[in-house]
């Protein structure tokens, strides 16, 4: 961080320390893709974020709460750590949320102590994030936590040559490393590892290259928005369903929004993953009619909003437990350990690491009543972050 930034931060911070207590406002900063290529998983940050100020109020601890929305579009680090200087210089925000894609929560993350800022992060799901300060808490997932299931899966499926096939960015490369080495030391082979640049459209040379390395299953991950659609399509199109190679992949790559688009060509297609919409529970069903009642479409409902709704809770538990002070250490500490029963399932955040753990689903591509649907099949417990675990 530069000194020009660094000094208007530090006088941002004595603003808000000397007038926190008094304050009836708590101002809480959300980026996120609003607009673009990926502006559904923004608006589910959105989503999420009204339906827990629905259930819950937007008052905590004698202080209102307000949520300041800013767009990230793509994967921009510049722009993304621009925003959030804006968010504590100009808007004073007391916490920072949201962010999805891992590059733009590096550049958010050296911010964060010079403000004394806490950070909850609804969706970049590298590993590292949390290593890069103190006050970053996770709601999402990380690739590890995702993948270690998928690999565990492919190897008791029969799966002997695998073809990984990942997006060439942190989360890819954390996935690709979280399924080479469980598959490996389960006795698997990977014969081929692919990655592919963020901007890639067409797949048809990747799924030439994969039928090529004599493999039986593919691997793969790319970040939940257009892509995803276009390798599934490349897929299906170029025969590799069709002549047996079986694919595994997270459930970033089988969102629901995108399976009407892939059609019934996508039944019978297996993800591993941390929410699925039709996912039984009472407290999903709570959820998703919270969701309507704010005015959302179910059909356009991702794991973002899941991640949002329980960053908010996060978020209240931090202000309830500072009473709306600003004391980053105490917010942090006081969700350590905390544990909840969210719509996805029972979760806690790590005392460690700060990160969430949470239960991982195998789900198959279903129709259900003439829609297809992520139909969940087995459910790994309380999966940590395999990456940090000693």
């Amino acid at each position: 961080m530069n000194k020009a930034v660094k000094y208007a931060c530090a006088l941002a911070v004595a603003g808000l320390i000397s007038g926190a207590a008094q304050a009836d406002t708590i101002k809480v900063g959300v980026i996120g893709t609003m607009s673009g290529p990926y502006a559904l998983f923004g608006q589910n940050f959105k989503a999420g974020i009204e339906a827990w100020v629905a259930e819950h109020g937007s008052k905590v601890a004698g202080h209102d709460v307000e949520f300041i929305y800013r767009d990230e579009e793509s994967p921009n680090p510049a722009k993304s750590k621009a925003i959030a200087q804006e968010l504590l210089v100009k808007d004073k925000v007391q916490y920072l949320a949201g962010v999805y894609f891992t590059p733009n929560a590096l550049a958010v993350a050296p911010l964060l102590e010079e403000s004394k800022t806490p950070l909850v992060v609804f969706n970049a799901a590298t590993s590292a994030i949390v290593e890069k300060s103190p006050f970053i808490v996770r709601t999402s997932f990380t690739m590890w936590q995702n993948t270690v299931p998928a690999a565990k899966v492919a190897k008791a499926k029969g799966a002997k040559k695998v073809a990984i096939a990942v997006s060439d960015y942190g989360p890819g490369i954390d996935a690709e490393t979280a399924f080479k080495k469980t598959f490996e030391s389960d006795g698997g082979a990977v014969v081929e590892a692919i990655r592919m640049p963020l901007n890639t459209t067409d797949f048809s040379p990747i799924m030439q290259r994969i039928k090529g390395s004599g493999a039986d299953t593919i691997f793969t991950f790319l970040p939940a928005g257009p892509p995803t659609l276009g390798f599934m399509k490349a897929y299906i199109d170029n025969g590799l369903k069709s002549g047996g190679i079986k694919l595994i992949s997270l459930g970033d790559v089988l969102t629901e929004p995108d399976l009407p688009n892939l059609g019934d060509s996508s039944i019978g297609l297996l993800s591993t993953y941390h929410y699925a919409v039709s996912h039984d529970s009472p407290e999903n069903k709570a959820f998703l009619a919270l969701l309507a009642k704010v005015g959302t479409k179910l059909d356009d409902v991702t794991m973002t909003s899941v991640a949002a709704y329980d960053g908010a809770r996060v978020i209240y538990k931090m202000i309830e437990a500072t009473n709306g002070k600003r004391d980053p250490e105490k917010a942090v500490a006081a969700v350590k350990g905390m544990k909840w029963i969210s719509p996805r399932g029972p979760v806690s955040i790590d005392p460690t690491t700060r990160h969430i753990t949470q239960n991982v689903y195998l789900r198959e591509v279903a129709k259900k009543d003439g829609k297809l649907i992520n139909k969940e099949l087995q459910t790994f417990e309380a999966q940590p972050d395999w990456a940090l675990v000693k």
